[in-house]
């Protein structure tokens, strides 16, 4: 048997190594492919999809011990010029509320059918007024263990605001490593309610990351938020827009402002008569939906039609039921029922076994609420030039205007085109003002918490004009 030479051990050496590095790029490569599927057909939806959907699954984790959860998404390509139009990243509030309700129910393509639940796999049908008209959108079910993401381990399934950041963060990089196409796409970071709190976190995130060489670049230019959450005082805007309002009385808001001084969240337990006022005041405003004052109070939740006086549609034969039809939440658990389907987990390329029940918002995840207010970052973000898109359905009572405007006040930047309506559809659709900082405030006539559910025609409106760089 011959013997090989030196050279022959070194050859047969690098072949070995070459043939194990080729082995593991192909394999990193099938897991790649495989973390995302493009959906044509979804259950409930007649025909193909008249846009391009993407599903799949991005590991995230701060360390190796830690790397072990999955972030779930959808992503809907523009549908005017993905080569050139924005690109926007989208987290739905919560925390824990799945980013296929901002899809269904706000900005994305796809809504449902409003007719009676029969039982069978609810309906969907397509939104004429969705963002994806003139930007590519990235709806991310975040943090892990809202909607179809999922967390592999214990520790990871404790999640924090500042988890969330980190995670988000370092799953739109590996995002975009792979889709590079979407790389020199300008990027936007948008979401509402709760969102207000970490989103801006995650700017800066990115922002700094771009200024220390994290690759790859983002080429991020600014962000959006919705009725957000902000420096925690909206308990406090509450009162003063109900007054406003006609929903509580001068004698009871004048006997507040008296008593409590402004301060409704914290009340001192010493405090009798503001205690007594606050309680009078949560029974005047009990029958109010605090979405938007003007919609039915309607049941966020199934309960049991026997044991409560509002009429029930639909009933099953386990007792629960559906809220009316003419309640927004019926179209919710349309939702939910959607998303449990077996069919419809399929053509969305679910893992199996990944996840129990779908819930549209799940307020039951752990999580620690480790970032109490974004007013600095806001300030942080202005200074390096960003431009953001603040704004508010003004029959909001959640999150009220009123709250929103304050915050934004106490910046102190000067105005630069003030107080003025804006218009859709050649009617007035709320009101705006812009400020030196590059932040745009705007009101959106009719709209709740959140505005495009209750005004989608005119947020499209509203996006497509400040996104293109346009006035309002």
């Amino acid at each position: 048997m011959a013997m090989l030479s030196s050279h022959d051990h070194g050859t047969t050496r690098c072949f070995l190594i070459w043939s194990m590095l080729l082995s593991l790029v192909l394999h990193i490569s099938s897991q790649l492919a495989k973390s995302h599927s493009t959906v044509q057909f979804l259950p409930g939806f007649n025909g193909p999809l008249p846009f391009l959907l993407e599903t799949g699954y991005v590991e995230v984790g701060e360390t190796e011990t830690e790397l072990h959860g999955e972030l779930f998404y959808y992503f809907i390509e523009s549908e005017s010029n993905p080569q050139e139009d924005p690109l926007l990243l989208w987290l739905t509030g919560g925390p824990g509320c799945s980013a296929l309700s901002g899809l269904v129910f706000e900005i994305g393509p796809l809504t449902f059918k409003k007719e009676e639940y029969n039982g069978s796999l609810p309906n969907l049908a397509l939104n004429p007024h969705s963002w994806t008209k003139v930007s590519s959108i990235i709806f991310l079910d975040s943090p892990l263990g809202t909607g179809f993401s999922y967390p592999k381990t214990e520790l990871a399934a404790q999640q924090s605001t500042s988890k969330l950041v980190q995670n988000a963060h370092q799953f739109l990089r590996k995002w975009l490593v792979d889709h590079p196409k979407f790389l020199p796409n300008e990027v936007y970071i948008a979401g509402d309610s709760y969102s207000g709190i970490p989103l801006p976190v995650i700017v800066q995130e990115i922002s700094d990351g771009n200024d220390g060489g994290v690759q790859p670049w983002i080429n991020l230019q600014g962000y959006l938020l919705g009725n957000p959450l902000t420096a925690r005082t909206e308990d406090n805007y509450q009162i003063p827009f109900s007054h406003g309002m006609g929903l509580i009385s001068d004698e009871l808001y004048e006997s507040l402002q008296k008593n409590c001084r402004g301060e409704y969240r914290n009340i001192d337990p010493g405090n009798v008569l503001c205690l007594r006022d606050k309680e009078y005041y949560e029974e005047t405003i009990s029958g109010i939906d605090t979405n938007h004052i003007l919609e039915p109070k309607c049941e966020f939740g199934l309960r049991n039609p026997i044991e409560n006086p509002w009429k029930a549609t639909t009933i099953f034969s386990s007792g629960l039921a559906l809220p009316p039809l003419n309640c927004r939440s019926h179209a919710y658990f349309l939702c939910a029922y959607w998303a449990n389907n077996d069919n419809v987990r399929q053509a969305l390329h679910i893992r199996k076994g990944s996840k129990g029940e779908w819930k549209r918002c799940d307020f039951y995840i752990p999580f620690k609420f480790d970032i109490h207010e974004s007013l600095p970052y806001h300030v942080n973000l202005s200074r390096k030039g960003y431009r953001s898109l603040i704004y508010s359905g003004d029959h909001d009572m959640r999150v009220p205007f009123l709250d929103t405007q304050a915050w934004i006040r106490s910046l102190n930047y000067s105005i630069v085109d003030d107080w003025r309506q804006w218009y859709s559809n050649g009617q007035v659709a709320g009101y705006t003002r812009t400020y030196s900082n590059r932040m745009t405030f705007a009101t959106v006539k009719g709209g709740g918490h959140t505005a495009p559910e209750y005004r989608p025609e005119e947020c499209l409106a509203m996006f497509s004009r400040w996104i293109s760089n346009r006035p309002l």
